[in-house]
């Protein structure tokens, strides 16, 4: 089981807009940091609405899965920012399989056409 979520990459075109479009596409709460600690903090309560870091949640037992459009440009366009998307959705995943719990994010590389 799966729920995703578009990410329109287009808007991302360094960290302050990064972090306007998660916000904005993940519900994150009015608090949060716009930082990548903050986003991992979020997103690993993806499974956890009681927690009110997200506004999207992954479904009991399944995964959220981001769906990156156009992500080869993205990485093109913005290699660190693309690289720590990679890279905290990994951390994200490790910390829940460390506390004993599924993974619960995925990433899908779509292009646009």
């Amino acid at each position: 089981m799966h729920n995703s979520i578009e990410i329109d990459t287009d808007l991302i075109t360094d960290w302050k807009s990064f972090h306007a479009t998660f916000s904005s596409a993940m519900g994150f709460p009015d608090f949060y940091g716009q930082n990548m600690d903050a986003w991992i903090d979020c997103m690993t309560s993806l499974d956890d609405p009681a927690d009110g870091m997200t506004a999207e949640h992954a479904p009991p037992g399944g995964i959220l899965v981001l769906k990156l459009s156009d992500a080869s440009d993205l990485a093109s366009r913005c290699p660190e920012i693309y690289a720590a998307i990679v890279e905290c959705s990994a951390f994200v995943n490790y910390r829940k399989i460390e506390a004993g719990e599924p993974a619960v994010l995925a990433l899908s590389f779509n292009k646009n056409t």
